[in-house]
């Protein structure tokens, strides 16, 4: 854990890509968002753990990670002679960017109220003088 703010900002900043920045994925989430860019198709976490040549459990948690973090859709296919299986794709790179936009922007103004709260908190008051010690 960080021991100050600057220390976390340093330790954010040595992040990577934005994937990892933003949301704190691991290098298997960004090599099924990767897999899933690639690909023209929805697929399957059966077919995502083959291709990745993990188990489905890893898999899974893989694409519920970066279902959580808003860079996957997951879609319903209905069988015919009843039941369904779910298939997973990226969402669209521009909706993501606009939400990240957004984020960040909620930040930047969190931490702007902030500074400003504390300014008005510690700041000395006009007029007023040190204490005389005596």
């Amino acid at each position: 854990m960080a021991d100050s703010m600057g220390e976390m900002l340093r330790q954010d900043m040595q992040c990577e890509g934005l994937l990892e920045c933003f949301h704190d994925l691991k290098e298997i989430d960004k090599d099924v968002f990767r897999l899933l860019n690639d690909v023209d198709e929805p697929l399957t976490v059966d077919e995502i753990a083959d291709h990745i040549e993990r188990e489905r459990s890893t898999a899974y948690r893989s694409v519920k990670r970066l279902l959580q973090a808003g860079f996957l859709q997951k879609d319903q296919v209905n069988y015919e002679q009843g039941g369904y299986y779910h298939v997973y794709h990226p969402r669209d790179a521009d909706e993501i960017t606009q939400e990240m936009q957004r984020m960040l922007n909620d930040w930047y103004a969190k931490m702007g109220q902030l500074i400003g709260e504390f300014g008005e908190k510690y700041a000395d008051e006009p007029g007023q003088s040190p204490p005389i010690e005596g």
